[in-house]
């Protein structure tokens, strides 16, 4: 990167490149995206709010995912499926927090964890100041498993003590999901593992480092390790006992935080190498489809005022 940039300086000295491009910062790569709230002018929010009143929330985290995903795989997650519903439907997209609650993975550098009053807070805040401005109705798009009870409470608030009208997006989205075909033998795959690889392969491709992944050696307590075979199969009552327990802050005691139950940050047995693209193209159009849908039956069922 260092000699590329030097390069180009020495191009723009020259006079060999157009005028423009040696007005840009040689490492600025973003293009505008629209209905996006970072890249909009005023006047272009302002036209928006003629169209709806609909805001999405992505919520997401800054966390270890292992030695071949970004720190920010579920922040990039969570917005590039936000933006990607708002080509198709118009609504807002407004990222108000990179960082989300991980405790569990703070054994491993880079991570981020905030409280989860600190959370809450934050974005019941950004959602009144977005009603102020006119926008009334909030999709939370939690993006971070870790997030779900901060979620849930984000939008009980919204509810409960705003103008606001606020859904959590998946489970608002999932009745209109299409069936996923499942592996033939079931494979515990979950942190960082071949399906969230391949999503971020196919969202955010030149953040995704394959060549780095290994396969990660998982231990956890033998009570745990015995209720895989049925978590992997659906139970659902082992899945939700499962995971009240497992990935839990070294604070707590419970000796599976991420450090301790992996040697690679991954949570999952399958070879992160198996990931591909085309898996995780798959994975988000089935979700950004079952998402506009409910968008859209939401619109119908209460039209703007």
């Amino acid at each position: 990167m260092r000699a590329i940039t030097t390069g180009i300086i020495a191009l723009q000295l020259l006079g060999a490149v157009p005028a423009a491009a040696r007005q840009a910062s040689p490492i600025w790569s973003e293009e505008k995206v629209e209905n996006y709230l970072p890249h909009m002018t005023r006047p272009e929010v302002e036209d928006l709010l003629t169209r709806t009143d609909m805001v999405i929330l992505p919520v997401g985290a800054l966390e270890q995912h292992g030695l071949h995903l970004p720190i920010g795989t579920d922040f990039f997650s969570g917005i590039e499926r936000a933006k990607l519903i708002a080509q198709q439907t118009d609504v807002l997209v407004a990222p108000i927090l990179m960082p989300g609650q991980s405790p569990y993975h703070m054994g491993f550098a880079g991570t981020i964890t905030l409280r989860a009053e600190t959370i809450q807070a934050v974005y019941v805040e950004a959602a009144e100041s977005l009603i102020h401005h006119g926008f009334k109705r909030f999709l939370i798009l939690n993006s971070h498993g870790g997030n779900s009870a901060i979620s849930t409470f984000i939008v009980d608030r919204i509810n409960q003590e705003t103008a606001g009208i606020a859904v959590e997006l998946g489970a608002a989205a999932a009745p209109f999901m299409s069936a996923l075909e499942q592996p033939a033998v079931p494979i515990f795959d979950r942190h960082g593992g071949v399906s969230e690889t391949s999503r971020l392969m196919y969202l955010a491709p030149s953040l995704t480092q394959l060549d780095d992944a290994r396969p990660a050696t998982v231990t956890m307590p033998s009570h745990l390790q015995d209720m895989i075979p049925d978590v992997v199969s659906g139970d659902p009552t082992v899945l939700r006992v499962f995971l009240a327990e497992s990935l839990k802050a070294e604070e707590t005691g419970k000796g599976t935080s991420a450090r301790d139950i992996s040697t690679t940050g991954v949570w999952g047995v399958r070879d992160p190498r198996e990931a591909t693209a085309e898996q995780g193209q798959v994975e988000t159009t089935r979700y950004v489809d079952a998402a506009v849908q409910f968008i859209e039956r939401w619109k119908e069922l209460r039209p703007m005022d």
